[in-house]
């Protein structure tokens, strides 16, 4: 017997378990359509019983919105991220999923209200998950609720996560800008201008997005047995006077940034020591180049819209295929040339 949780309702999920079934099973069974008849009635018994004991009470608006959609496609994020701006770094993916939805029939539903007074965003209030208006949303931002994950995944509402999130004992489904290819790609640039030494410039986050860029850049490092002997490779996060007096001094010739902040710190660092980049130090930076900065850095693409636009087809396609378990999908990124890559010079030290 599986104990029901203290102070929360069971939940479809909690059924499935008890009866050793699918989630797709229970919702047939509860449903009453015709696929319910393909369920053997040993399996319906067993599902029955399982609904009787944790005293399971399945919601009747989902049940009334089983067979017909409201033709609704929900946006989540876990901070305030709505741009005010056509430059802020959420505009294009939501974007791409309002041009989307047009295009396939289906409205857009803003899920804004949902905050508890902390700053955060929450999907569930009250035991109610708010997104249940939607046929399914499409969930983004930094500040994710793992937790929330977790259970919208349990409960078997249908969602698609933009970027990567790694939850313990759930496959969140998401679309995932393929930082890692493209971070392999960017130092395969280097190598073939003829870099071998390098240093590696780390911001202070610990996120997925980070994980794969860094991931990337081991792997290609230890691949084609480059050195990289620099404090970022180490594991150490930020850009000091010291970093770049080591920098200066040593034989490193190329220098590949987690970000446009500190490749601006880098090379004003770079100049204000005679350094010049790129003739004698090439840096490239594993983020889209922005308006306004100090050089126009190789970089890599993020491809916002397009994510977007995919995020809204990869919903549609699990709302027509409930059945299917829900994977995830990787987007190439490509890298956009600039001027902060030249080929390697032997550099005094």
């Amino acid at each position: 017997m599986t104990p029901k949780r203290r102070g929360q309702a069971p939940r479809q999920s909690d059924v499935a378990r008890l009866a050793g079934v699918s989630q797709s099973a229970v919702s047939r069974v509860i449903s009453g359509d015709v696929d319910a008849a393909r369920i053997p009635p040993e399996t319906r018994q067993r599902v029955l019983a399982a609904i009787k004991e944790l005293g399971y009470v399945p919601n009747p608006s989902a049940r009334n919105l089983r067979n017909k959609r409201n033709q609704l496609i929900g946006v989540h994020t876990f901070e305030a991220v709505f741009p005010h701006a056509r430059d802020d770094f959420y505009f294009d993916f939501l974007l791409g999923i309002e041009v989307r939805a047009e295009e396939t029939g289906f409205d857009l539903v803003l899920f804004t209200s949902t905050g508890a007074g902390d700053g955060r965003r929450r999907v569930y209030r009250d035991g109610t998950n708010r997104l249940n208006l939607a046929d399914g949303s499409v969930l983004l931002g930094v500040s994710t609720d793992r937790a929330e994950l977790a259970r919208l995944w349990a409960d078997g509402y249908p969602f698609v996560h933009i970027g990567r999130r790694d939850v313990p004992g759930a496959e969140i489904p998401c679309v995932i800008p393929d930082y890692r290819s493209a971070t392999t790609g960017i130092v395969d640039k280097l190598a073939g201008h003829g870099h071998r030494r390098f240093a590696y410039l780390r911001e202070p986050l610990e996120m997925e997005p980070y994980a794969d860029r860094r991931d990337g850049y081991r792997d290609t490092v230890e691949r084609l047995g480059l050195i990289d002997r620099s404090p970022g490779f180490r594991g150490e996060s930020g850009l000091t006077d010291d970093w770049i007096d080591e920098i200066v001094r040593g034989g490193e010739t190329a220098v590949v940034s987690e970000s446009v902040r500190l490749a601006e710190h880098l090379l004003g660092g770079l100049t204000a020591r005679g350094v010049r980049v790129p003739e004698d130090i090439s840096v490239a930076v594993l983020e889209a180049d922005g308006e306004g900065t100090s050089a126009r850095w190789d970089s890599l693409e993020i491809p916002r819209v397009a994510i977007g636009r995919i995020a809204v087809d990869r919903l549609i396609d699990m709302l027509d295929n409930p059945d299917q378990p829900a994977t995830s999908l990787l987007v190439p990124c490509p890298i956009v040339p600039g001027t902060t890559i030249s080929a390697a010079r032997q550099r005094r030290t």
